[in-house]
């Protein structure tokens, strides 16, 4: 098992930076993924660790030597690209063992390798058909097939999943992250869905134009966003961000006369909120704050309730049978540790130390101070 660290690394061309002053680490036998949208740099991140660029400054090095000038095989990397890339007049058994053909690979050991890969992938009944005469999902595997058979302790993947449907997807990506596990190599993965980062991650590194927004677990970009960009990127249901202003005795949301939600000033900062964390009292009497509800979307087995207070948008999760009706009045409320506070102007989280107590519907009338009710 190798390590990779990126140091300081900037790829630009002319102008433009694709990858501005990049630096992250990547344990042996990890799984790290590459997040964010269309256009941040994370696939020129993945190709420079391949060989494939340069970076214009900076330096990559795995498993502790720097590998400047190498070719992907002298680097110890495979990489499979988001186009299977199979040749169409060959045969699955053939595509899969092409790159050790090319290298002069003896038969013998040719055979036990595809025979090996072969097992793991469940390719074995498939070795004599063309790529033609197989699905997406099967394709998919053949193509990660042959990263695997090249033995690379670095397995580079960009955008693996992406040409293929939901539900082959989400089977897909539960069997990559154990066939990584099984057998320990270190992977990178790229991709702009969170939720096959979420849910195959060991660490996420969240990229925005070109530089990284945020690096740590898939809990750690949930539970604690260090900018408005992780907050609003991360999270099957979009983050409500209510305008904060100063009160009498505190921040307020903009736009109301209160109550204070603590005891620092709001001006210039955005309070932000996960629907799931915030529990809705259809009948209104125990939040501070009364908010109207103005949509439903109903999910099964939730509810997405979108809800106003006064001129601002709060959603809130609820069970699905239990959603309150278009026009209700409800009381929200939700703790002090579910709110999550940033800087208006450089989008960098703001820790608040005092927190004004306050009634919740999950506490019924007992003031708990580490609350913060609407």
């Amino acid at each position: 098992m190798h390590s990779v660290v990126v140091r300081s690394v900037t790829k630009a061309w002319g102008e433009t930076r694709a990858v501005d002053d990049v630096s992250f680490a990547v344990e042996p036998g990890h799984l790290v993924v590459l997040l964010g949208p269309s256009g941040c740099g994370k696939s020129t991140t993945l190709r420079l660790i391949a060989g494939l660029d340069e970076p214009t400054v900076g330096n990559i090095e795995i498993g502790g030597r720097d590998v400047r000038g190498l070719t992907g095989s002298a680097r110890g990397v495979a990489m499979v690209f988001q186009s299977y890339a199979l040749f169409p007049h060959l045969s699955v058994a053939d595509n899969i063992t092409f790159g050790l053909s090319v290298r002069g690979t003896p038969r013998a050991e040719k055979a036990r390798r595809l025979a090996k890969v072969a097992g793991l992938l469940g390719l074995e009944t498939l070795l004599r058909r063309k790529p033609g005469q197989l699905s997406g999902g099967q394709q998919q595997r053949v193509a990660l097939g042959r990263a695997l058979i090249a033995e690379a302790p670095i397995c580079l993947l960009d955008e693996p999943l992406s040409n293929l449907d939901a539900q082959l997807r989400q089977d897909l990506r539960r069997e990559i992250r154990a066939l990584q596990q099984r057998l320990g190599i270190t992977m990178i993965y790229v991709t702009h869905d969170q939720t096959e980062a979420m849910s195959m991650a060991d660490r996420v590194i969240l990229m925005h134009a070109g530089r990284i927004e945020q690096n740590g677990t898939p809990a750690d970009l949930y539970e604690r966003p260090a900018t408005l960009f992780a907050a609003r990127f991360i999270g099957a249901a979009p983050m409500s961000f209510l305008d904060l202003d100063d009160g009498p005795h505190g921040a307020v949301i903009a736009g109301t006369a209160g109550p204070e939600l603590f005891a620092a000033s709001g001006r210039g900062r955005v309070l932000g909120l996960r629907p799931e964390d915030v529990a809705v009292d259809s009948v209104g009497q125990s939040g501070r704050f009364h908010a109207r509800v103005t949509a439903v979307e109903y999910l099964g087995s939730e509810a997405l309730v979108t809800c106003m207070i006064g001129d601002r948008t709060i959603l809130a999760s609820t069970p699905g049978g239990g959603a309150p009706p278009l026009g209700a009045k409800v009381g929200l409320a939700w703790d002090a540790s579910a709110a999550h506070v940033f800087d208006s102007a450089s989008g960098a989280r703001v820790a608040i130390d005092t927190v004004a107590g306050a009634p919740s519907p999950r506490l019924h009338t007992t003031t708990h101070q580490g609350s913060i009710c609407a």
